[in-house]
């Protein structure tokens, strides 16, 4: 079956979301198989689960650890790195500073955010510039490794997407309060969006489910914490550059756990110079290209300005 014709007879009605092992992919084989499995996640959910993906325990123990003793701080301390100082929107996000679905009253986060370079970082705790970098670059890894199951999956060459990413992505430490009230008081920990760049590789704290995807049938299904896995999900661009054959799938996070919880997604996108058109793969008579050409940094700016109450849409906000 094509890719357009798998496309078409789906519907987006998933009551689970699927987890691959991407731990055995050392011949092309065992990657093209890999690719038929992140294909069909990808057109049929949009999120997936990853578990043996090289990322090292301690990396995320040491991160999460910097994570708990940063955001534990005052507020004052902490907004001396407040992102609306420079251009990047990098470093320190406070409560309330988005509102992600207009349907909403705010989101309920905090946020310290970092880019490959060009980061403001805190003096204190002496482990946080270096605890977060590591785990950056590590997961910058796995999104490397992904990406060539995308082109394999998408009829591409393998090494398509290798020039297109290399100092793109951008990194969130996120830190979320327990909620306490009904569900429909208007405040969640993150509204209902979806991602804007090309895909997000998230970790989630195990034991405290927040994160819920919506399938096709209005039902919110829980992407509950599973030990050893990190979360992967499709974003607007590369649903855009796919003809929406990948499906970026809207997702929220309400944390009514009663205890704090953190979380790290990487979002990865493009290079700023990349044009981003519908692949041919994912064109056809019966499915003729949706998108015009467009320049990779002038649709996230838009996308940016929107998230940060300059606009209005979608966002690619927190996890």
């Amino acid at each position: 079956m094509s890719l357009t014709e798998t496309a078409t007879s789906v519907s987006g009605a998933f009551d689970s979301i699927p987890i691959i092992d991407i731990g055995h992919a050392s011949t092309h084989e065992e990657r093209v198989a890999l690719a038929q499995q992140t294909r069909d996640a990808c057109v049929n959910v949009g999120f997936f689960y990853i578990k043996n993906h090289g990322i090292p325990e301690e990396t995320i123990d040491t991160a999460l650890s910097a994570m708990k003793t940063y955001f534990s701080f005052p507020l004052e301390t902490k907004m001396k790195l407040h992102h609306r100082q420079g251009t990047l929107h990098r470093g320190y996000e406070p409560l309330f500073d988005s509102n992600i679905d207009p349907a909403n009253r705010g989101d309920l986060y905090e946020a310290f955010v970092i880019g490959w370079d060009e980061n403001p970082w805190p003096s204190e705790p002496i482990e946080f510039r270096e605890a977060l970098t590591k785990y950056y670059h590590a997961a910058i890894s796995v999104g490397k490794f992904l990406y060539r199951l995308f082109a394999l999956a998408l009829d591409l060459p393998e090494t398509y997407f290798d020039d297109k990413f290399k100092r793109s992505p951008v990194f969130r430490a996120l830190h979320y309060p327990p909620q306490t009230g009904p569900e429909d008081d208007r405040i969640v920990g993150i509204g209902a969006h979806s991602d804007f760049e090309c895909f997000t590789i998230l970790w989630q704290e195990p034991g405290i489910q927040a994160l819920q995807v919506l399938n096709s049938k209005n039902q919110w299904i829980n992407a509950t914490p599973i030990p050893g896995t990190l979360v992967i999900n499709i974003g607007d661009l590369l649903s855009r550059w796919t003809n929406d054959m990948f499906r970026s799938t809207v997702h929220r996070a309400i944390n009514r756990s009663g205890v704090r919880r953190y979380s790290m997604p990487l979002f990865i996108g493009v290079e700023p110079h990349v044009e981003v058109e519908p692949f041919p793969s994912c064109v056809s008579p019966d499915r003729p290209a949706k998108y015009e050409k467009i320049n990779s940094r002038e649709y996230v700016r838009k996308r940016l300005r929107a998230m940060y109450h300059q606009g209005n849409g979608t966002s690619g906000g927190p996890e």
